[in-house]
């Protein structure tokens, strides 16, 4: 018997740009067509939170602790090996975490092709507009250098947030964005609600698992050097700019005291997730918080799920954090 071929997707953007909203969509869609979709998450910090917006039935395979292209690189293809062999999906999904470059995952998921039969689709990169706009106009920093890099390896570029900028400003970006990335078709996007049929053919065209995007980015990498990246070969780098401190809950906390904690977080603090348990209220909660902006969302989650609090940013002082989270557990 033949093995048939696993589609592959990778769903790349940078932390808070709308990734797993994008996903759950995708999700949903393949499952209205009667396929099974899978899902491998990555997260740089010690629980996989949006992991729990993703349907209990949808299998999912978690990569904890590390960036899918630098330290846990080599498991990603036996990762998606075993999830082929004990689920045997109709298609997957990578989501990325945030920091990662997608030429990294792709090499990650082509060595699973030296012995799975796989159907490299594509990247699929969600673009926040309002913080590319702040970067672009900054035009520096690691942050910047790795959107564009996500941007260069598309093959369907998603531009998010557009409710945040003007016309001019969208217009702007576009241009910009059609620098870096000439190949990729862009698809303006609030909450990320988007056509996702007009996603999925725009990455029909992939072949031998190479996108358009991916030689863009490659002909961008040789046109800078090295000197914000650390690099031991050519397809390693580090993130040494970014920060991620885990704070684990020993109890409920006041979630009035808990909203003015966060109101007060340092802007190198861009993206903060957690589960919570409000001693003012019966529920808990899925907390997110991306770029000032926080959010909650009454869950009731499977399984033994912690109260835990991820911040990632870039610099800031984790003891002031922690002695901060410490304080409101101690009220």
């Amino acid at each position: 018997m033949t093995q048939k071929s696993t589609p592959i997707y990778i769903l790349s953007g940078f932390l808070g740009s709308g990734k797993t909203t994008l996903l759950q969509q995708l999700v949903s869609h393949w499952q209205e067509q009667g396929l099974l979709p899978a899902v491998i998450m990555n997260e740089v910090g010690d629980i996989n939170l949006d992991g729990l917006l993703v349907q209990e039935q949808v299998p999912m395979t978690e990569m904890l602790s590390g960036c899918i292209c630098c330290s846990i690189r080599g498991d990603l293809s036996m990762e998606i090996a075993g999830l082929i062999e004990r689920e045997h999906p109709d298609v997957i999904v990578v989501e990325a975490t945030g920091i990662a470059n997608p030429m990294e995952i792709l090499d990650g998921v082509t060595e699973a092709a030296l012995y799975l039969k796989i159907d490299l689709k594509g990247v699929i990169t969600v673009v926040d507009s309002a913080h590319l706009l702040e970067l672009y106009r900054e035009q520096k920093g690691k942050t910047f250098r790795l959107m564009q890099e996500q941007i260069r390896s598309a093959s369907c570029l998603v531009l998010n947030k557009t409710d945040l900028v003007n016309r001019e400003e969208q217009q702007q970006l576009g241009t910009v964005i059609s620098q870096w990335n000439a190949y990729a078709p862009m698809l303006p996007t609030v909450r990320c609600e988007v056509n996702l049929s007009e996603v999925l053919t725009a990455l029909e065209g992939i072949q031998n698992g190479s996108t358009p995007g991916v030689a863009a980015m490659q002909e961008g990498e040789r046109e800078h050097d090295d000197a914000e990246h650390h690099h031991d070969s050519p397809h390693h780098h580090t993130h040494d700019h970014v920060m991620v401190y885990t704070h684990y809950l020993s109890g409920p906390v006041d979630s009035g005291d808990f909203e003015s904690f966060i109101a007060k977080l340092p802007r190198e603090v861009y993206r903060a997730k957690g589960v919570l348990t409000f001693s003012d209220t019966a529920s808990r909660f899925l907390f997110q918080y991306a770029f000032r902006e926080p959010d909650f969302l009454r869950i009731n989650p499977q399984g033994s799920v912690p109260d835990v609090v991820v911040f990632i940013g870039e610099h800031f002082s984790k003891s002031e954090i922690e002695d901060g989270m410490r304080a409101l557990e101690q009220r």
